[in-house]
């Protein structure tokens, strides 16, 4: 029971102290899970990273659910998505109550225009290390600008990037394969 308690205070700060949303959280839970507490290794957590960015939902809380379930099967998907829920539903609760009325305040505005350049350095910041942990190098920087560009500027879906990335990922690997052979 005591680790339950401790799964959903993790992940419960981790929801309340972040801002910026979900990409966000993930080197908050990265710290927690891998570096802080050693309940997953770095390797884990990249593959389980990736699952959580492929399937439907946030990725806060596919990771949170993913890293519970690792540790404690469906109580601890269920405590760790809890955890990461209950501040932002709180917090979101609290602001519907009182932003109406302040909404259009001048010194609100600019607090949230403020906040954003800290939003991009927290989302760029986990990218920058997953990307190292996962390998990537200068060299091949080009596949994720590539992608970011041709989402951008050329507005092509998100969902056609990652099919070109998963046939050339195939294409590339079995080429690698039978090099070796």
């Amino acid at each position: 029971m005591r680790f339950y308690f401790q799964l959903f205070w993790v992940f419960f700060k981790i929801g309340a102290f972040t801002f910026g949303g979900g990409y966000a959280m993930i080197p908050l839970i990265q710290r927690e899970v891998v570096n802080k507490r050693k309940w997953l290794e770095e390797e884990e957590f990249i593959d389980m990273l990736a699952i959580a960015q492929s399937v439907p939902g946030p990725i806060s809380l596919n990771t949170a659910v993913f890293v519970g379930n690792k540790l404690k099967k469906k109580r601890g998907s269920l405590v760790t998505g809890l955890g990461i829920i209950l501040p932002s539903f709180i917090v979101i609760l609290l602001i519907a109550l009182v932003f109406t009325e302040f909404k259009d305040n001048p010194g609100v505005e600019r607090v949230f225009k403020g906040i954003r350049p800290a939003v991009v350095a927290l989302i760029a910041a986990p990218l920058w290390n997953m990307g190292k942990s996962a390998g990537v190098t200068w060299k091949s920087i080009w596949i994720p600008a590539a992608a970011a560009l041709l989402i951008w500027q050329l507005g092509v879906s998100p969902i056609y990037v990652v099919m070109m990335a998963i046939v050339g990922g195939i294409i590339y690997y079995a080429y690698k394969r039978r090099r070796k052979i």
